[in-house]
């Protein structure tokens, strides 16, 4: 049942990126629809992150010895200085394991 599932998951995935990358199929968004999915990714990456960062054992753990907070802000900083991607995921990355040994 679970190969099934997945495999069907994988068919509605493809198939719905197809529909609008295929050049012989007229099927087209208008400019409404296109920004509205402009906010899909953010939306996705912050639902994803949110929880990791800020919910330590289903409680909501706003400390300065929470390293994921610590290792977060230290990379929005660092990203915010438009500073080289790999330099961010290294130190940001760095103090974290450092951090957690700590902890």
């Amino acid at each position: 049942m679970t190969l099934v599932t997945i495999l069907l998951m994988a068919m509605i995935t493809f198939l719905t990126r197809y529909l609008f990358i295929h050049p012989k199929i007229p099927l087209r968004l208008n400019a409404k629809v296109v920004s509205f999915l402009s906010f899909s990714a953010p939306a996705v990456l912050t639902a994803i992150w949110v929880p990791i960062i800020f919910i330590r054992e289903g409680e909501l753990a706003l400390s300065l010895t929470n390293p994921y907070i610590i290792a977060a802000t230290v990379a929005v900083l660092l990203a915010s200085k438009k500073v080289n991607i790999y330099l961010i995921l290294l130190t940001s990355g760095a103090l974290f394991i450092t951090l957690k040994m700590l902890y």
